[in-house]
């Protein structure tokens, strides 16, 4: 299968920031790709280059599509002074420009010039490729299916809420039937009717696909590869078989390391000891023979000598293997409890009526130990707000919080107070001793690597911002977690790790979470925030087997 996509030792950066480091991907005509990685890890940066809307610093980009390319960019809202029938005619234009060049070509094909019934060919390929005769009613379908289907279409974009303006960009890109398609996160502010029409679509197209994207149901159901941007080593990684095969290599690649390590490990044992290996231990109880003692002396000399040189090159090898060990992968994340670790059922949180002016309407919650809630809604309705008053760091306006035990909350941005300290010391912030102390507890997590402790704090990604206050949040045992879409800014591989870790965790929980893979695993209560109310009516949910 021809490639149709390409990157060559490409190297980007931004002023003396590397985001990408001489990376080489290929994508095949037809492929659907995703890209993954944690917010900040240079995603964007590497569709961007794709669709030509940037230029590597170094290497270069091929791409071989006649058919066009379609580009949708996470944040690149639409001129608010076109209507919605501009915003259209625009994604439309090149297929409008080829259609009148064909209507112009039409009278001169029966002359003498081979070239003007060339032209009329190659555009005709082109035109069909692209869908061109079905162009209008495709736009139609997409803007129905995307919940546009009522939208005045002299409306000013300006006048459409940014979910709105998001969903008829989708719509408009998707409709001009380009023969290569690079998605930024187009699965932001679409309900699961529109996912799901999306992911039909997407797997019904011909030409290549590729989609930025966290969803791991969209994900999963999508791409057929993965390539996964390495934001701390500015690198990518091809994943086959799609989402399953990228879960399967992850694992796989975790027991190789096991082995590396327990390999390592053996090898040094062995060579310690035999580097303290005596010639007594090489041969124990030689006796004299014929009593000649000169040439006992002289055996034993060169017993001495190979004893002494088995273990020099001992020591020589254990050196090399101790300058360069193979650590032990990381342990699993996990959370620990205090009050909960010995199966205590009281009540761990209780709020009642508390209500936040504009935001937030009295809102009850009673949590014990071992529960956990899940609250789910729409942008804006209120959820960032309750669980900032549940953790005591906004003052309700009304109510009252009762709280028992120690609290862990995962905001939904973190914030950076002090942005020139370094990782090392944010880590160790609060606790006792010197930062040094907390080093192999930092580096234990498998979060971030020795080279980077010492990176400020505003230097770092939000991925990587988001990492530290998890790594924060695993070191130290909390009684009560809230996690405010905890799955946002991390690599899809941690956000399983996490997930798994929430499995685990004795304590009480309470998530907010669009992410539609959590809400399918959840076993536990659901509940929905709509206008700042937390709805009464709850369900308890429980993953299939």
């Amino acid at each position: 299968m021809p490639t149709q996509l390409s990157l060559h030792a490409v190297t980007k950066r931004y002023a003396d920031r590397t985001v990408l480091d001489a990376v080489n991907c290929a994508i095949a005509d037809g492929e659907r790709t995703a890209i993954i990685g944690e917010n900040g890890s240079g995603k964007s940066t590497l569709l961007r280059l794709l669709a030509g809307r940037e230029r590597p610093d170094e290497g270069r980009v091929t791409v071989v599509a006649d058919g066009g390319v379609g580009y949708l960019g996470q944040d690149a809202p639409l001129p608010g002074y076109l209507t919605v029938r501009q915003a259209v005619d625009d994604a439309l234009a090149e297929l409008r420009r080829i259609e009148a060049r064909l209507r112009e070509l039409e009278p001169l094909l029966g002359g003498d010039d081979d070239r003007h019934l060339t032209e009329y060919a190659d555009l005709t390929t082109v035109f069909e490729l692209r869908g061109g005769y079905d162009a209008d009613a495709r736009v139609e379908r997409s803007l129905h299916a995307l919940g546009l289907a009522g939208l005045d279409r002299n409306r000013r974009l300006g006048e459409l809420s940014g979910g709105e303006q998001a969903r008829l960009h989708l719509a408009s890109v998707l409709s001009a039937g380009t023969e290569v398609l690079l998605l930024d996160e187009p699965t932001n502010h679409l309900d699961d009717d529109s996912l799901s029409w999306l992911e039909e679509h997407l797997r019904g197209r011909r030409g290549s696909t590729v989609v930025v994207s966290h969803d791991r149901v969209f994900l999963d159901r999508v791409a057929d590869t993965l390539l996964e941007v390495d934001g701390d080593r500015h690198t990518l990684v091809r994943y086959g078989d799609g989402y399953p095969g990228f879960l399967a290599e992850k694992a796989a690649a975790r027991q190789r390391w096991a082995q590396a390590h327990l390999a390592w490990r053996t090898e040094v044992d062995r060579l310690r000891e035999t580097a303290a290996t005596t010639a007594r231990q090489v041969a124990p109880g030689r006796e004299m023979k014929d009593r000649n003692k000169m040439a006992y002396d002289r055996n034993a000399g060169r017993v001495q000598q190979s004893v002494a040189s088995r273990v020099r090159n001992a020591e020589q090898r254990l050196r090399r293997l101790t300058e360069r060990p193979v650590p032990p992968p990381p342990s699993p994340l996990r959370f620990t409890a205090s009050l909960a670790s010995g199966g205590t059922t009281g009540v761990l949180l209780d709020a009642d009526g508390v209500a936040v002016d504009g935001r937030l309407h009295e809102a009850r919650l009673t949590l014990r130990s071992g529960e956990r809630l899940l609250i789910s809604g729409a942008n804006g309705a209120g959820k960032s707000t309750l669980l900032r008053v549940l953790a005591g760091e906004l003052v309700p306006g009304a109510g009252r919080v009762v709280r028992r035990g120690r609290i862990g909350h995962l905001p939904q941005d973190v914030g950076v107070e002090r942005p020139r300290e370094p990782l090392l010391s944010a880590f160790a912030r609060g606790r006792a001793g010197p930062p040094e102390e907390q080093l192999d507890r930092l580096l234990a997590l498998g979060l971030f690597d020795r080279g980077q402790l010492g990176v400020a704090v505003g230097d770092l990604s939000t991925g990587q911002r988001q990492r530290l206050a998890l790594a924060r949040l695993v070191s130290e045992p909390v009684d009560l977690l809230l996690l405010d879409e905890p799955t946002n800014h991390l690599s899809p591989g941690l956000v399983e790790e996490l997930e798994a870790a929430l499995v685990e965790y004795p304590g009480a929980v309470v998530v907010v979470s669009h992410d539609r893979r959590l809400r399918e695993r959840w076993r536990g209560e659901h509940r929905v925030m709509v206008g700042g109310v937390l709805c009464p009516e709850s369900l308890n949910v429980t993953a299939p087997d």
